[in-house]
């Protein structure tokens, strides 16, 4: 599976993010309305990248009136890969690094300290 996700580019993450989202099977015509204000991409545009997706095996299609198209990869699948892969490439691979940068950061408010407070200990 990382084989595929590794090779899902940006704007195809943009077609898998309207997929995950629907949580239902999506016809290109429904996927660009899905897209009309972030990508107003044509609907050439938006076949080529689901028919790029299919072929990777990260989408699969079943033929109704119209093509509709799930994810086979979750959310959480590719969160999860795109997570260590960036804790691998800024932090060597430490975790733990990547958690005192985003403490760090200052952008946490009281309440994101407190759920990662909550979480560490849960673990």
């Amino acid at each position: 599976m990382n084989e595929i996700l590794q090779k899902i580019t940006d704007a195809e993450l943009e077609i898998m993010q309207v997929l995950w989202d629907a949580g239902e099977p999506l016809s290109i015509p429904q996927i660009r309305l899905a897209l009309r204000r972030s990508q107003p991409w044509e609907a050439t545009t938006i076949k080529t990248l689901v028919n790029r997706l299919h072929q990777k095996g990260a989408v699969m299609q079943e033929k109704r009136n119209l093509y509709f198209y799930s994810p086979v990869i979750t959310r959480r699948d590719y969160a999860d890969w795109a997570s260590r892969r960036m804790i691998d490439r800024l932090y060597h691979g430490k975790a733990s690094a990547f958690v005192a940068a985003l403490v760090d950061s200052r952008d946490l408010t009281q309440e994101d300290l407190a759920e990662l407070k909550a979480l560490l200990e849960q673990y």
